[in-house]
């Protein structure tokens, strides 16, 4: 971030920070989606806090881009400001959609922001679980495990492994499968979607992201899952592997 938002300020562009999966979680003491000129939350039914859908728009710093979004956000209008009293009738001032969130829907993801640092403990206890059992494996080098850099605290969205090759990821993906662990290999790289292929990227542009897309396979990561239910996953991708 820190090399865009220099690029950013060199040519006067603006940033806007895809933070879908980083509510709760930093880089360099400083919270995801505070970095660009906006940022973005996502409240998916994947993510750590969830509302079902939606999300939000975090503007930092910019006073005119917030009037224009809460217009946006109101259908065009500035119903918003009529509310508080600062117009005496609401219009139709720009392009603007519904997109405000129900209130059953924000009272559900309310009671989960109140909670927040419990839900972030209880998901680092399941990675460091992982983590720390899955050592021997990495020892033997039959495979590696997710690391979160020095600068960086986990929200701990999410704890992957990486196999040696995709034909391993693959088979140890469908044996777990078997045994009812669900497992997710997840993103394909956007270059390499048909939208990145018809703006001109093609495969082989980034070898590396390539090669670790192929290999990396997500093991499950929620609220919920307890210690008898997590020794089980780990023994079992043991007895797959060894």
């Amino acid at each position: 971030m820190n090399e865009v938002l220099e690029i950013s300020q060199k040519y006067g562009l603006k940033v806007v920070e895809d933070a879908a999966q980083g509510v709760n979680a930093k880089y360099q003491g400083k919270y995801l989606g505070t970095f660009g000129d906006i940022g973005t939350y996502s409240f998916h039914e994947t993510k750590n806090y969830t509302c079902g859908e939606g999300g939000a728009l975090l503007i930092n710093k910019d006073e005119e881009l917030m009037k224009r979004a809460e217009i946006i956000r109101e259908k065009g209008t500035d119903r918003s400001r009529f509310i508080r009293g600062e117009v005496d009738k609401y219009t139709w001032i720009d392009v603007g959609s519904s997109y405000l969130l129900s209130d059953i829907l924000a009272a559900l993801l309310y009671g989960q922001l109140e909670r927040v640092e419990e839900i972030k403990n209880s998901r680092k206890y399941i990675f460091d679980y992982y983590y720390n059992n899955l050592a021997d494996l990495e020892n033997m080098e039959i495979l590696k495990r997710q690391i979160i850099p020095k600068d960086c605290e986990s929200n701990y969205h999410m704890f992957f492994i990486i196999l040696n090759s995709e034909k391993e990821k693959v088979y140890l993906m469908n044996k777990l499968n078997e045994k009812g662990i669900g497992t997710a290999s997840h993103y394909v790289p956007l270059h390499t979607s048909p939208m990145g292929i018809k703006l001109g990227y093609k495969e082989g542009d980034l070898p590396i992201t390539e090669d670790i897309s192929r290999r990396l396979l997500r093991l499950p990561l929620y609220i919920g899952l307890n210690e008898k239910e997590l020794e089980y996953i780990v023994d079992s991708v043991y007895k797959v592997l060894i």
